[in-house]
């Protein structure tokens, strides 16, 4: 009997989102897939959030943040929305010690993601500071990162941005309130700055709300001549959320 039998026969594959028997391991079962708010067709190309009922017609969709919102990076994609079972899933992953959705989300961020995976970019999760890392101990967004990578066949640093500043949570604090917080607060590790340099980049996080962390990000990437910035998180935060 192979492993893997084995091990299905004693601790059988269960849905990440209701714990339900499921056939395969990392997936979600037939009824989770309806409450699970997946991107799909048309969505802003800076954020990523679903934009229903609306077509590119040739040309590039822009949420209504973003076009109030001045974006330092090329393109924006988010696998869910985060709300129902993408809001489950993010926090089993950040607070819950879920891993299992991370290696589930490689091949969503592959799919949400293959047009700016194209041209061998570099990937990079968003830095925790090390207090935090110390609380949590692990960063979800390297776990993203790693996932996103194995799945595609691209190029991650785990260590290509460092976040020197501890910043107070992000909870409860209005956009002005969120990019002030993150001014200054990540920058590429100086060992790291020549692997980045002239390098086509895609930065990683679980969650997108008002995008202060990406853009401190981006910034920090460009500062060192990274050739071009794109993101991708594994949720975006709709204005009506």
């Amino acid at each position: 009997m192979r492993l893997q039998t084995l091990l299905h026969a004693v601790f059988p594959p269960e849905c990440l989102c209701c714990g339900a028997r499921v056939e395969t391991d990392f997936a979600i079962c037939g009824p989770g897939w309806g409450d699970t708010p997946f991107v799909f067709g048309a969505a802003c190309d800076l954020c990523g959030v679903g934009l229903p009922g609306q077509s590119a017609g040739g040309g590039r969709l822009v949420c209504e943040d973003c076009h109030v919102i001045a974006r330092p990076w090329a393109k924006g994609r988010a696998v869910l929305h985060y709300a129902d079972h993408g809001r489950k899933l993010v926090l089993g992953l950040k607070h819950g010690d879920r891993a299992e959705v991370a290696r589930a989300a490689g091949p969503w961020l592959a799919r949400a993601g293959a047009d700016i995976l194209q041209d061998d970019p570099l990937i990079l999760p968003i830095p925790l500071h090390r207090r935090r890392l110390a609380e949590r101990r692990f960063n979800q967004a390297a776990l993203l990162a790693q996932a996103l990578a194995r799945t595609s066949g691209r190029d991650w640093l785990a260590d290509g941005l460092i976040r020197p500043r501890h910043t107070a949570t992000q909870d409860g604090r209005d956009r002005d309130g969120r990019f002030a917080n993150l001014d200054g607060a990540i920058r590429v590790h100086p060992r790291r700055a020549a692997q980045i340099t002239g390098r086509r980049v895609i930065l990683v996080d679980d969650v997108m709300t008002s995008g202060a962390t990406f853009s401190a990000a981006t910034q920090a990437c460009l500062a060192v001549g990274a050739e071009q910035v794109c993101v991708i998180a594994l949720a975006r935060v709709a204005r009506d959320a």
